[in-house]
């Protein structure tokens, strides 16, 4: 075994240039494979946590699929939602444009309490915020009303161990609506269920201000992604009820919902894989255009503890963004960031080739 370290660090030393290269071979069959591998233990340990990294050794039961047990309520609410958005629709014109930006503002501080909340610094430990920060992220994340950060980090590490498999919580073998859509209307898969429960989640366990938000959630909710957007074009700039409801509120949730279900979805499916041909997850522009920079899938599955979830910084990608203006502002550090080194190794050696085209 043969290792090469790359580590480079910025000149302000808040970011991180890190990996480990090991080089090993295996064979498949008849096939001799060599790998060069990123030490995922040296990375762990410095997060404190390695459940976001693909376990192998996970094989899928043998016989029949449980049937589907679908979940009505969530049909129902899903179904008036999107009913509710296109009616909102219709609303744009007779709206005030102050209307039109607050829903915006909204739409961008929920998305960032995704996105830079319990994607990247919970789920994945990329970068470490202070308490004020860590404060809004969780306002941030009520806003956005997609499960607790707590549910939300569990599903997310269970989707990246166990990536396209049945204990995938939104698994893309099944068809694209049900990795958008389809796996909040069924029953979870028991595989599913069984890895969530054996993860480590005593990190998230440890802090007091994503547990206080997991008490108080839906209280949360109701302030946060229904009452607050709602109130203030009504109250400060006489707004109709009607539009400051089905606008900031209605529009703006389902907006946000299927903003972050893309990368679900049509990131697994559609685009191109320079860093790993062998997994689904691509490259997707337009996802990361919609998700504030969440698009660049191929990269983030295999590099999950990339602060910026892509080699290209700010190039469609708010949240990375955002974070840097943290660390400027010294609300952040620690960024995680995977060495050009180890990046151009990983294009060579498993990419499909598309990155001499880019």
């Amino acid at each position: 075994i043969r290792r090469h370290l790359f580590k480079e660090f910025s000149s302000t030393s808040s970011t991180a240039a890190v990996g480990t290269v090991t080089s090993r071979v295996t064979r498949n069959g008849d096939a001799i494979m060599k790998k060069d591998l990123i030490n995922h233990e040296d990375l762990a340990a410095d997060r404190g946590m390695i459940d976001d990294i693909f376990d192998e050794t996970y094989r899928e039961k043998e016989g029949p699929k449980p049937p589907l047990r679908y979940v009505w309520r969530n049909i129902i609410l899903m179904s008036l939602l999107h009913l509710g958005a296109l009616f909102a629709l219709t609303l744009i014109p007779s709206a005030k444009i102050q209307t039109l930006a607050w829903a915006v503002l909204c739409f961008l501080v929920s998305a960032l309490g995704i996105t830079a909340g319990s994607h990247r610094l919970w789920s994945h430990r990329s970068y470490k915020a202070t308490l004020p920060l860590r404060i809004f992220l969780t306002i941030a994340n009520s806003m956005a009303f997609q499960n607790d950060i707590y549910e939300w980090v569990r599903d997310h590490r269970v989707h990246h161990k166990f990536s396209e498999t049945d204990a995938d919580p939104h698994n893309a073998m099944r068809g694209f609506f049900f990795s958008h859509i389809g796996w909040l209307l069924v029953r979870k898969h028991p595989d599913v269920i069984e890895k969530g429960q054996k993860l480590d989640l005593s990190d998230i366990k440890a802090d007091k201000v994503v547990m206080f938000q997991r008490r108080y959630y839906k209280p949360s909710v109701v302030l946060l992604c229904f009452t607050l957007p709602a109130v203030v074009p009504w109250y400060f700039w006489d707004e109709s009820i009607v539009i400051s409801f089905f606008i900031p509120v209605i529009l703006r949730y389902a907006i946000g919902l299927n903003a972050t279900w893309l990368v679900n979805s049509a990131a697994h499916m559609f685009g191109n894989r320079p860093y790993d041909q062998n997994i689904n997850p691509r490259e997707n522009p337009l996802v990361s255009l919609g998700a504030i920079g969440e698009g660049f899938h191929n990269y983030h599955h295999t590099f999950p503890y990339d602060y910026s979830t892509s080699e290209f910084g700010w190039r469609f990608n708010l949240t990375t963004a955002f974070i840097d203006l943290m660390c400027l502002l010294g609300l952040a550090s620690d960024r995680k960031k995977v060495s050009k080194e180890v990046i151009l190794a990983r294009k060579l050696r498993t990419g499909d080739g598309s990155h001499k085209s880019g």
